[in-house]
C-alpha cells in the first residue's frame, strides 16, 4: 500500500514540472538555438526535446510526443540534426535553463539553501524512476546531473516530467484517445493548452480538431456544447488516476515528508517565476 497521500505524487509533478517547461516558452532557447542556425520554433522545440534520443527521424519523435501532427515534426525532422548536432542541442538547452531560471527567479532564490534542498530531494525521488517503457524518461536519465543547484533541480524536474509524460502516454493509449482527442478532452477540463496554442505548436488544423470534437460526442465524452459529460469528467479522472499509479515509484521513494516538502518548495519557485512573466498569459483554457 502506498504511503503518501492521495494523489501527492501529482501535486508534487504539478508543482516542478511548470518551471522545466517554462524554457521551451523563453526566448533564451531561441536566442540560443538561433546562434547555431535554428530560428523557426517548431525546429528548435524538437530539437531541445528530442536530442536525448539521438539523431532519430520523425517517427521516434512522433511516437514519444504523442500529441504532435507527423507532417509538423517530419517538416524538421531529421533535417534539424544537419544543423545542430544532439549534444550541442543538449548544450544549448542547458545554457537556455540556466539564463532563463537567472531571470525568473533571481540570483538569490537560485543561490538560496532552499534551490539546493530542493535538488537534493528532487534528484532523491529521481533515483525511483524506471526505465522499462518509458523511453523519454530513459534518455534523459543517461544524461550528467549539472553541478549548480538550480540546474541539478531543473535536470530532475525533466526526468520526474519525463516519467509521468511516458506513464501518461500508456494511459491515453489505453483510453482509447487519439493525439488530437487527448489534447480536446484536456482542454474541455479547463485545464489543458488553449485551442489556439495547440493548432499553432502541435501542427493540427481546425478541421482536425473539429473532427476530433465530434468523435468525442459520439462516444459520449463530449456533449453537444463541446462540454465534458459525466463519463468523460470521470474519464479524464481515471487517466490521471491511471498516471499516478504508473508514476508512483519516485515519490514513493522519497517518501512523504520528502514529498510535502518539495511540492512546499517547488510551488514556491513556480509562483516567483509565474509572477516574472515566465508563461504566456493565454497558455491555458477552452477558448
Amino acid at each position: 500500500m502506498s504511503t503518501l497521500a492521495p494523489r501527492a505524487g501529482r501535486r508534487c509533478h504539478n508543482a516542478l514540472n511548470p518551471l522545466h517547461s517554462c524554457v521551451y516558452f523563453s526566448p533564451d532557447l531561441g536566442k540560443e538555438f538561433g546562434e547555431l542556425g535554428l530560428d523557426e520554433p517548431g525546429a528548435v522545440y524538437f530539437a531541445a526535446r528530442g536530442a536525448a534520443l539521438g539523431a532519430v527521424g520523425p517517427g521516434t519523435v512522433t511516437a514519444t510526443f504523442y500529441n504532435f501532427n507527423h507532417e509538423l515534426v517530419a517538416r524538421h525532422l531529421p533535417a534539424v540534426w544537419s544543423v545542430v548536432t544532439p549534444s550541442a542541442a543538449l548544450e544549448a538547452r542547458l545554457r537556455a535553463a540556466d539564463s532563463t531560471l537567472r531571470r525568473v527567479l533571481g540570483e538569490e532564490v537560485l543561490a538560496s539553501p532552499e534551490m539546493a534542498e530542493a535538488a537534493r530531494l528532487a534528484l532523491r525521488a529521481a533515483e525511483g524512476c524506471t526505465r522499462p517503457a518509458k523511453p523519454l524518461y530513459a534518455a534523459h536519465a543517461d544524461l550528467p546531473v549539472p553541478e549548480e543547484p538550480h540546474m541539478a533541480y531543473w535536470h530532475a524536474a525533466t526526468l520526474l516530467r519525463e516519467h509521468r509524460g511516458d506513464a501518461h502516454l500508456a494511459a491515453l493509449l489505453s483510453a482509447g484517445l487519439d493525439p488530437v482527442e487527448a489534447l480536446v478532452s484536456h482542454t474541455a477540463t479547463g485545464k489543458g493548452m488553449a485551442p489556439r496554442w495547440v493548432m499553432a505548436t502541435r501542427g493540427w488544423r481546425s478541421d482536425d480538431w473539429d473532427a476530433a470534437v465530434e468523435r468525442l460526442r459520439v462516444r459520449g465524452v463530449l456533449d453537444e456544447a463541446g462540454e465534458l459529460t459525466d463519463a468523460g469528467t470521470a474519464l479524464r479522472a481515471e487517466l490521471e488516476e491511471a498516471t499516478d499509479r504508473m508514476d508512483a515509484a519516485p515519490y514513493e521513494h522519497l517518501g512523504a515528508e520528502g514529498v510535502e516538502r518539495l511540492t512546499e518548495l517547488g510551488r514556491g519557485f513556480l509562483f516567483t517565476a509565474a509572477a516574472a512573466g515566465a508563461f504566456p498569459d493565454d497558455l491555458v483554457g477552452r477558448g
